[in-house]
């Protein structure tokens, strides 16, 4: 018997994994499936979005504190990159979201900048200076 999804999540996870492997479809909890399901999917945009803003931050840092640049903020550049490239070739329908992801993780990433930098969020621009594109362009790096 599978337990029941509230009191032991991995006991249910994996049960409910062997009633699909069985094919015993009237034998599982469709509604926690679902939820679950689509759990997934959000957080695999919520990585995108988590990501794109780290991103984003480390870019504007570099335009907008350009004696502060080095080997750091360029590692994290380009690692994150490597990892979006990652996410959007495991979820090509991500790519469908392109300009919402921007905005908000523009709005993550200034509360990133107003976390870690001196830099007055009344000079960056209302709306992230940057496409997605750009975002993921190895060779792009604001002046």
């Amino acid at each position: 018997m599978i337990p029941k999804y509230e009191e032991d999540f991995h006991g249910w996870a994996t049960g409910t994994a062997e009633l699909l492997r069985q094919r015993r479809l009237n034998d599982l909890d469709f509604d926690n499936l679902i939820e679950e399901i689509e759990s997934m999917g959000r957080s695999e945009r919520h990585q995108l979005i988590n990501r794109l803003a780290v991103l984003i931050a480390h870019l504007l840092k570099w335009q907008f504190q350009p004696d502060f640049r080095g080997r750091s903020w360029h590692g994290t550049i380009k690692e994150q990159r490597l990892r979006l490239q990652e996410i959007i070739e495991d979820n090509p329908s991500l790519k469908t979201m392109k300009e919402e992801a921007t905005k908000k993780s523009y709005k993550l990433s200034c509360s990133i900048i107003e976390k870690e930098t001196p830099i007055d969020l009344n000079l960056l621009p209302n709306g992230c200076p940057y496409t997605f594109d750009e975002c993921l362009d190895d060779e792009f790096y604001p002046e």
